[in-house]
């Protein structure tokens, strides 16, 4: 399978590719079972990081917002 890699989602002008995130979340939650919150958390996340790591897992090591941000019981709060 072909790797998407998506990455930080800037403008070269420091804007912001809105319609970016719900591509990237399309891709990076298509391999779950759970497709429906894979991708509002995704897209919530992405709205706030900027950013969609890699692939349909891991890699979130590329954008640490998306990687550090947690749930109250200290869970991962982005897919």
């Amino acid at each position: 399978m072909a790797s998407i890699c998506f990455g930080p989602l800037y403008s070269t002008a420091g804007g912001r590719f809105f319609n970016d995130c719900p591509k990237a979340c399309e891709f990076r939650c298509s391999e779950t079972s759970h497709k429906k919150p894979c991708n509002f958390y995704c897209n919530y996340c992405c709205q706030k990081c900027l950013c969609v790591p890699s692939g349909t897992y891991g890699n979130k090591g590329e954008c640490p917002c998306y990687n550090n941000w947690k749930t109250q019981e200290g869970k991962p709060k982005c897919p």
